[in-house]
């Protein structure tokens, strides 16, 4: 029997309900697997349910007992391990409840994230998207992970773990396919008045989860399928009519392409990818405003305002620009109201510790496509040359072979044009709208 079909039988067994209307399927489908609608479907129509006790994680797993008892010692950055553990035990358990589930990825080959390539493949095909240093970040914090938390841990329980199966390599497949297939369970909101800081929101987000089905479906910014959680149960459901012989498209959210090729490993058509950005880092902006400069009073003064913006932005790397203009507005209206500021009102603003902030309305119109060419020509000027300096840092390889029209690509060069053309297309909009 193949993979799916014994798949499919075990679905049955654990009381996942299928709707006739749709199939799971390799043919016709964007990527390995997906679900095609087999007659036409209803807005609102239930494609799936997937019972509770059939989703895989912490709580769920063989070895539940155990990380509960020693959860204190598996907190890290990322708050997977509890998860990964499962995993590591689950994938190499002959015996695991999940098994047919599981056997879907005899062996990961077929998640091709950016992390799997050579450093030098990424530098050469994505150096400028950002993706590269999220992608180192990601593999210290994977080792670190793994030395620190998961390889002690592992040690201590030889009757479950052993560190020549669960290897470092397979904890980093194991965090690619949770990247790419897990599920977050939204929290749910109480009434409270209170503004919960964002650093209190992340330590409360709900661990990811793997849930059967739910992840055979594919991603696109337009979908037509939505995952919905109840108390005993997940259940897909279509969001506007599917007609017969369309794919099942999920959402995973509204994300720009380096962030689906880094997260999941494929990408959209650029030009279809609504929510597509390109990053101006703020660094690129100093630079600008260094250009300018005649003397050492004019080079210590900007220096006075760098530290305090530093202090302020904090994380902040960059500013980030999608189709419709400028979704950092606030910040970048910041950074430029200083960084333009006369010595005097730059004074003025100190001993006022800051200054009334503009309506928010106001900034986020001043900042979209229909607002830029408006802008101080001060600012433009700033906004202008910084995206040319970004422009730059993009090593331009896909000139030798847009005449090709693409033919003959490998699917990472493809992914890394659809990513490439994609921010580039929005800078050199952003340079028409910025021009003097």
């Amino acid at each position: 029997m193949n993979p799916l079909q014994n798949f499919l039988q075990w679905c049955n067994r654990v009381g996942l309900v299928l709707s006739n209307k749709v199939c799971v399927s390799k043919e016709g489908t964007v990527a390995e697997y997906g679900m095609l609608a087999q007659d036409n479907i209803e807005e609102g129509e239930v494609l799936f349910t997937i019972p509770r006790s059939a989703l895989l994680h912490q709580e769920t797993t063989k070895v539940s007992a155990v990380l509960e008892k020693e959860s204190s010692s598996l907190e890290s950055s990322s708050g997977w391990v509890p998860l990964l553990l499962a995993l590591l035990y689950e994938y190499t358990s002959s015996q695991s409840r999940w098994k047919p589930y599981l056997s879907l990825w005899t062996d990961f080959k077929t998640l091709d994230h950016p992390m799997f390539w050579s450093q030098e493949e990424r530098e050469r095909l994505l150096s400028g998207t950002g993706i590269p240093q999220a992608v180192d970040t990601d593999l210290d914090n994977i080792r670190r992970e793994y030395t620190d938390v998961v390889l002690p841990f592992i040690t201590k329980h030889p009757d479950l773990w052993n560190p020549d199966t669960h290897t470092l390599e397979l904890y980093a497949q194991l965090v690619a396919f949770v990247m790419a297939y897990s599920f977050q369970e939204p929290q749910v909101e109480e009434d409270d008045d209170d503004d919960d800081d964002e650093e209190e929101d992340e330590k409360t987000q709900n661990p990811p989860m793997m849930v059967p089905m739910a992840d055979m479906l594919n991603h696109v910014s337009n979908h037509n399928a939505n995952l919905e959680f109840t108390p005993d149960s997940l259940k897909m459901v279509s969001v506007r009519p599917i007609h017969k012989g369309e794919e099942v498209f999920n959402t995973y959210g509204q994300m720009a392409n380096w962030q689906l090729l880094h997260m999941y490993g494929f990408t959209e058509p650029y030009q279809s990818n609504s929510n597509d950005t390109a990053d101006i880092p703020i660094t690129n902006l100093y630079q600008v405003a260094t250009q300018g400069i005649q003397s050492d009073l004019d080079r210590q003064l900007l220096e006075e305002k760098w530290e305090m913006l530093c202090e302020t932005m904090q994380e902040k790397g960059a500013f980030v620009f999608g189709k419709q203009g400028c979704l950092t507005d606030t910040e970048l209206h910041s950074v430029l109201k200083v960084l333009c500021m006369s010595k005097e009102e730059f004074s003025e603003f100190k001993d006022n510790e800051g200054w009334e902030e503009d309506e928010e309305d106001e900034i986020s119109l001043a900042f979209s496509n229909e607002g830029l060419p408006g802008l101080k020509a001060s600012w433009k000027w700033l906004i202008h040359e910084a995206a040319r300096l970004t422009e730059r840092s993009y090593r331009d390889w896909e000139g030798q072979i847009e005449d090709k029209a693409a033919l003959g690509l490998s699917s990472r060069q493809q992914s890394a044009l659809q990513v490439r053309c994609g921010q580039r297309s929005i800078l050199h909009r952003l340079l028409e709208l910025t021009k003097a």
